[in-house]
């Protein structure tokens, strides 16, 4: 049993597995509910982006929980343009 805790530890390390949640899927990107602190939703690639939502700005989407961008996005807003609100 050791030996197996061990090997498995190992393994991880070298295939450089994350622990880190994932905002969205594979195959999916981040929406923003417009006018919102908390209204967010996970759209397939190739679809629309659904009414009332916007993509958060190019270089600023959150990827895991608790990154840099996730936790900006929980004290700013997007206005129906995708632009910040002041």
């Amino acid at each position: 049993m050791r030996r197996f805790l061990v090997v498995a530890l190992l393994l991880s390390g070298v295939a450089g597995c994350s622990f880190e949640e994932a905002i969205c899927s594979s195959g999916e990107y981040p929406v923003a509910a417009v006018d919102s602190l908390t209204g967010r939703a996970c759209v397939p690639d190739g679809d629309p982006v659904p009414e009332g939502y916007v993509r958060f700005p190019q270089g600023k989407e959150p990827r895991h929980v608790g990154d840099e961008w996730d936790k900006y996005w929980e004290s700013h807003k997007l206005d129906q343009r995708g632009n910040e609100i002041e």
